[in-house]
C-alpha cells in the first residue's frame, strides 16, 4: 500500500489522514462490499468529533501547559472572605450561596437574575462562573491535578490487626444473562468452596478478578461454608445484574492465559445434559459431529475448554479430553459391539474399474495394505477428535484422492461414470491388477493389469495394494501405484473401495476427500430403483437380475452399519434419491474441493 501523507501545518494531522484514507485504499479493495464499509466506518461523524478532540488535545499538549495556581479551592475561601467584607447586594449574595453550597436552584435564580440585571458584566461573570454547578468538586480537582497528586488516602492500618488473619477480597461483577464463567468444588482436604475453573473469554476471565483456587467466602452476603456446590451454583444462576463476592486470594500464582491456536474436528456427538461426569452442565459446550472446535486450555486433563471456531461469543465451555473420552469409550465398547460388515455378492451393473468381492467367503476376502504411519491412525477405531488446520490447494499441487464409499447397488459406479464422462481430460480412475489370463478382447492396463501369481504376491507382501482378493483362483486388486499413476496425469482421482480400506488412504500424500454414497429411506427405494438391475458374482454370464427386496433390505442395512463404523472418516454424505440430483451435489462438491478453503488433519500439511 502506498505511504499516506498527513499534510503539514495546525490544521492537518490524523483528521485528514482519516478523510483521505478510503480514497487512498479504494485501489487496494477487492469488493464494493469492502469499500462501502469503509467509507461509512470513516465517514462516521462520532469517530471524526472524537479525532478532532485528539487534535486539539494534541495540539495542546505540545504547549506544555502548566497550571496558573495551585489551590483555587484556596483561592475560592479567600474570595468568599473578601465578599463578606463587602456591603452585601443581590449579586454577591447569590456568589456567596455557590461558593459555599452550590446547587441546580442556584444557578436557575442566577440565570433568571442574569436576564434581569442592568450591570451586563457582572451578570456575564457570574453566569461563566456558574456554568458548571458543582463548583467546589471541580475547584477540588483542579487542585488535584495541578499539584499531580492522584495517589488515594488510605485509612491507617487497625492497631489490633490479627496478623495470621486470611487476607478478604469483595469482588462485585455485573451479570446478565451469560454464566460467570467458572466452576466451583469442595477442597478434598480443607473442605472449603474453592474456584476450580475460569473458563476462558468467560465474564469471570474477562475481570480478572477470580482465579483459580480461590476461596469462596460469601455470595451477596449470603455465607457458603456450609452449602454444597451445587446449592451455590443455584444462587448463582438465580442471581442477575451485581453480584458480589468474599473470596479469599489463592497463595499460587497463575501463568497468563494465551488464545488457544489448537483447532480439532470432532468425531462424535456430545451433548453435556447427557454427560453425568462433567462437572457443570451449564458450562458444557454441545457439538456435533464434523464440527470444528477451538481449544482455548487444555489444563485440565480430563475436561478441556473450547469454543466453535468463528463463534463470536468470547465464552469457552467444557469438553471431554481425548484421553477421557477414549477411555470411556473404551470401557462402553462391549455393550455397543457392531457386528462385522456383511456385503451383498451381488455387484452394482455399470463401469467396472474398481472390484468388490464378498465378504460371505472370508478367506477369500483379505484387506492387506498398512500404512507405514499406521500408529497415527491406532485411535481411529475410537473416534474422539483429530486435530486439524486449513488447507488450500494450490495451483501446482497434486489434486486430492477423490475417495467414493457406499453400499452395494446404491448406484456409486453410475456417479462415477457420469463424472468420467463430463470431462475424460480431468477425471480418471485407477486399473485394477489381477492373475487370470488375459482374454482375447481385452487389452492389457486398460481394463486390467495383468501379472503374474508369483508377482501379485510378492507386491501383497510389500505392502504395495490398498485392498485385494481371491476369486476363482484368481487374484485382484487396487494398487498404491495405479492411484499415483492417475495423479501424475494431473487429474482428479476417482476411487471407490471398501470403507475400512479409508484410514489407510488418510496421508499426506493422498489428503483424500472421502463421500460417502448413502440410500434413501426404504419405500423410496423401492420406488427409484423398481425398473434398476444388477449383476450377482455368482452369475458367471454376468447376467443383469432386477433387485429383490433382500438386497433393498440389506442394502439400507450396509449403509447403517457403514455410518456406524466410519462415519467419522467422511467428509461429506450424498443421498442418492435421484441421479441426476445427486450428481449435481457431487459435482459442485468437486468444484469446491479445487478453489475452496478446507480443514484437513495437521499432519497433511507437512510430511
Amino acid at each position: 500500500m502506498p505511504a499516506l501523507s498527513t499534510g503539514s501545518g495546525s490544521d492537518t494531522g490524523l483528521y485528514e489522514l482519516l478523510a483521505a484514507l478510503p480514497a487512498q485504499l479504494q485501489p487496494h479493495v477487492d469488493s464494493q462490499e469492502d469499500l462501502t464499509f469503509l467509507w461509512d466506518m470513516f465517514g462516521e461523524k462520532s469517530l471524526h468529533s472524537l479525532v478532532k478532540i485528539h487534535e486539539k488535545l494534541h495540539y495542546y499538549e505540545k504547549q506544555n501547559p502548566v497550571p496558573i495556581l495551585h489551590g483555587a479551592a484556596a483561592l475560592a475561601d479567600d474570595l468568599a472572605e473578601e465578599l463578606q467584607s463587602k456591603p452585601l447586594n443581590s449579586e454577591i449574595r447569590e456568589l456567596l450561596k455557590l461558593l459555599s453550597k452550590p446547587n441546580l436552584k442556584g444557578i436557575q435564580t442566577m440565570s433568571e437574575r442574569k436576564q434581569e440585571s442592568e450591570d451586563a458584566e457582572s451578570s456575564v461573570f457570574c453566569w461563566l462562573l456558574l456554568s458548571d454547578y458543582q463548583l467546589q468538586a471541580l475547584l477540588s480537582v483542579h487542585d488535584t491535578v495541578a499539584q499531580k497528586n492522584y495517589d488515594p488516602v488510605l485509612p491507617p492500618m487497625p492497631d489490633d490487626i490479627d496478623e495470621e488473619e486470611d487476607s478478604v477480597k469483595i469482588i462485585r461483577l455485573v451479570k446478565n444473562r451469560e454464566p460467570l464463567g467458572a466452576t466451583i468444588k469442595r477442597d478434598e482436604h480443607t473442605g472449603a468452596i474453592v474456584v476450580a475453573r475460569i473458563m476462558r473469554g468467560g465474564a469471570a476471565d474477562r475481570s480478572g478478578l477470580i482465579h483459580v483456587g480461590d476461596e469462596l467466602r460469601e455470595v451477596n452476603g449470603i455465607p457458603v461454608d456450609d452449602k454444597k456446590p451445587e446449592e451455590i451454583i443455584h444462587i448463582l444462576a438465580q442471581s442477575q445484574g451485581a453480584i458480589t463476592f468474599k473470596i479469599i486470594p489463592s497463595v499460587k500464582e497463575e501463568t497468563p492465559s494465551k488464545e488457544g491456536k489448537m483447532f480439532i474436528r470432532a468425531l462424535f456427538d456430545y451433548d453435556p445434559n447427557e454427560d453425568k461426569a462433567i462437572p457443570c452442565k451449564e458450562a458444557g459446550l454441545a457439538f456435533r459431529k464434523g464440527d470444528i472446535l477451538q481449544i482455548m486450555s487444555q489444563d485440565d486433563a480430563t475436561w478441556w475448554q473450547a469454543k466453535h471456531e468463528g463463534d463470536a461469543n468470547p465464552r469457552a465451555g467444557l469438553i471431554p479430553s481425548k484421553h477421557f473420552q477414549e477411555r470411556r469409550f473404551a470401557l462402553r465398547r462391549p455393550e455397543v459391539q457392531i457386528q462385522p460388515l456383511k456385503i451383498s455378492n451381488r455387484k452394482s451393473s455399470g463401469f467396472r474399474r474398481s472390484f468388490r468381492l464378498s465378504r460371505k467367503d472370508k478367506k477369500t476376502n483379505k484387506s492387506m495394505y498398512e500404512c507405514k504411519k499406521s500408529d497415527q491412525y491406532d485411535t481411529a477405531d475410537i473416534p474422539t477428535y483429530e486435530e486439524v488446520a486449513k488447507y488450500r490447494r494450490q495451483p501446482n499441487d497434486k489434486y486430492r484422492l477423490v475417495v467414493l464409499v457406499g453400499p452395494v447397488g446404491v448406484g456409486l459406479n453410475e456417479l462415477k461414470r457420469k463424472l468420467l464422462i463430463s470431462d475424460t481430460q480431468h477425471y480418471g480412475v485407477t486399473v485394477p491388477h489381477t492373475t487370470r489370463a488375459r482374454r482375447s478382447q481385452e487389452s492389457d492396463g486398460v481394463e486390467y493389469i495383468f501379472i503374474s501369481k508369483h508377482l501379485f504376491e510378492t507386491d501383497v507382501q510389500n505392502n504395495k495394494f490398498i485392498e485385494y482378493g481371491e476369486y476363482k483362483n484368481n487374484y485382484y486388486g487396487t494398487s498404491l501405484d495405479s492411484v499415483r499413476s492417475v495423479l501424475a496425469k494431473n487429474k482428479v482421482c476417482l476411487l471407490d473401495v471398501q470403507p475400512h480400506t479409508v484410514k489407510h488412504l488418510r496421508t499426506y500424500e493422498f489428503k483424500p476427500f472421502v463421500i460417502f454414497i448413502k440410500p434413501p429411506p426404504l419405500d423410496r427405494l423401492r420406488e427409484t430403483r423398481k425398473n434398476a438391475k444388477i449383476i450377482s458374482s455368482k452369475d458367471d454370464r454376468g447376467t443383469a437380475k432386477p433387485f429383490t427386496e433382500e438386497d433393498f433390505q440389506e442394502m439400507i442395512k450396509s449403509a447403517q452399519v457403514m455410518e456406524s463404523q466410519y462415519g467419522h472418516l467422511f467428509d461429506k454424505v450424498i443421498i442418492n434419491d435421484d441421479l441426476a440430483t445427486a450428481y449435481s451435489e457431487l459435482k459442485a462438491t468437486f468444484d469446491r474441493l479445487e478453489t475452496e478453503t478446507f480443514w484437513v488433519p495437521v499432519s497433511w500439511l507437512h510430511s
